[in-house]
């Protein structure tokens, strides 16, 4: 988006709206369908919009046991504050089923608040960019898929990164 941002991400002539990027990933049930779906839910929020989608990727889970996890990132422009997308993001995970019996558990939808305009926050409720966004490969690649110039608030530049977490696993998966 051209023009510089206020504190909170918003360009000049764009009607208050943030550029978010939010990753979505689901490893139970129809994972694809699921990850598709939330990416039509997204769209359909209140004041959102999604003006990019990278490809499905495929990742084996992190940290935990289960089947491989269905990855994707999307671009949204909203006029809905950061806190409030979140909730909308959980909403959404509840509504697909999603249960948090244990941390990394198998889910039958993800959706991580990656970025919201240029925001650093770290909250109880909230952190600003998302904490391992950064270390995780199953986000830099369709992050960078989608938004290869984009640097991280905070942390700088996309391909540092991807080069650090080149040695974890991701696949792109076929339409």
């Amino acid at each position: 988006m051209p023009g510089a941002a206020d504190a909170a991400g918003r360009h000049a002539g764009d009607g208050g709206r943030v550029r978010a990027y939010v990753g979505l990933g689901a490893n139970l049930g129809d994972a694809r369908g699921a990850v598709r779906g939330a990416i039509d839910a997204l769209d359909r929020l209140p004041g959102t919009r999604v003006v990019a989608r990278s490809s499905l990727w495929r990742s084996a889970p992190v940290d935990a046991q289960g089947p491989d996890f269905v990855n994707a990132v999307v671009a949204l422009d909203t006029t809905l504050a950061a806190e409030a997308l979140l909730a909308a993001l959980q909403a959404l995970e509840h509504a697909q089923g999603r249960e948090r019996p244990y941390r990394h558990a198998p889910r039958t939808l993800d959706l991580d608040l990656l970025l919201w305009g240029d925001r650093i926050a770290a909250t109880p409720a909230l952190t600003l960019p998302h904490p391992r966004l950064h270390l995780r490969a199953f986000v830099l690649e369709p992050l960078a898929e989608i938004a290869p110039a984009l640097v991280l608030p905070g942390l700088g530049a996309l391909a540092p990164w991807r080069a650090a977490a080149a040695d974890q696993v991701v696949e792109r998966m076929a339409s």
